[in-house]
């Protein structure tokens, strides 16, 4: 099954409007037995891009294709140059309010799991735990010849020292780690290769035209299959790797809540949309709900 491809999608005019009040969503928390299932605009607020909101990467950068990146010696010095540069950014990246209350609601007994299509890994720094990263992990490398998984904080040291005096300005960062950098600044990057076999290593994210793993899609099925309802946070629900849980959940008829300011292509099949700011609503929330944030999420 293929899934993220680039593709687009327009909102139409006979979507079911937005509304301005939690209160659903408030309801689910209390009944208890929720999925979490969050997007790039969770991230947002931490100073990571999204893909398609305001503003969003799409409209300028069309990202690594599996395709491209296994292909081509070329397309994999510019993936690496840009994403050491992007990787900064990611690991100086902190939870952000959306996160803490995500955790907290999950201390609280209140989600039955978490899955995210993002791979920040910020919602483990705030504490949420048994996350399922539907796309896997920036701060996991793995070779494409033997398998062998490393820790992308050893990889970027690594790279520093094979590439002194690498300081580009990029243009931009996008959702993937990717910094906008041109083809003359990439030129004389070296990338290195895996420390065990010498082979091609690649970040542990599913690119774009790549299969997220049957056993992962596998258990986020599991969870919706277990899950009271599912709440969808941050996500514009664009491409199927996200949509399926969604239309899975509708047709048990498991309710399905969408807190996002942009209207998302899982509205129709959602008992609502809350159209605030990610961040405020949650926290809001869970100040209603009589939940603390914790503050003293890890970092990254």
């Amino acid at each position: 099954m293929r899934t993220r491809p680039t593709l687009s999608w327009t909102p139409t005019a006979d979507l079911p409007p937005g509304t301005t009040d939690p209160g659903p969503v408030a309801d689910a928390l209390r009944a208890g037995g929720v999925l979490v299932l969050s997007g790039a605009g969770m991230s947002t607020e931490s100073g990571i891009p999204d893909y398609r909101g305001e503003g969003g990467s799409l409209r300028r950068h069309t990202p690594m294709t599996y395709q491209e990146f296994t292909a081509s010696a070329r397309a994999r010095r510019r993936y690496w140059a840009r994403g050491h540069l992007g990787w900064r950014t990611f690991g100086r990246a902190a939870p952000n309010a959306g996160h803490r209350a995500v955790a907290a609601f999950g201390r609280a007994g209140m989600l039955s799991g978490v899955i995210t299509q993002n791979v920040d890994g910020l919602h483990q720094a705030a504490g949420s735990e048994g996350v399922v990263e539907l796309h896997g992990s920036l701060n996991r490398v793995v070779c494409l010849s033997c398998g062998a998984v490393g820790s992308r904080r050893e990889l970027a040291l690594r790279l520093e020292e094979a590439n002194a005096g690498f300081e580009p300005t990029p243009a931009a960062l996008n959702p993937d780690g990717d910094a906008d950098l041109t083809d003359d600044q990439v030129r004389d990057f070296r990338p290195v290769p895996c420390t065990v076999c010498g082979g091609i290593l690649k970040p542990d994210v599913v690119f774009f035209g790549e299969n997220v793993p049957a056993e992962r899609v596998g258990r986020c099925r599991d969870l919706v299959d277990g899950a009271a309802s599912l709440l969808v946070l941050g996500s514009s629900l664009t491409v199927m790797s996200g949509l399926r849980f969604v239309r899975q959940a509708a047709r048990a008829g498991k309710p399905v809540l969408i807190v996002n300011r942009d209207p998302t292509r899982g509205d129709r099949d959602a008992v609502a949309r809350v159209a605030l700011p990610l961040g405020t609503t949650l926290t809001t929330l869970a100040d209603g709900l009589g939940i603390s944030l914790d503050e003293r999420a890890a970092h990254p």
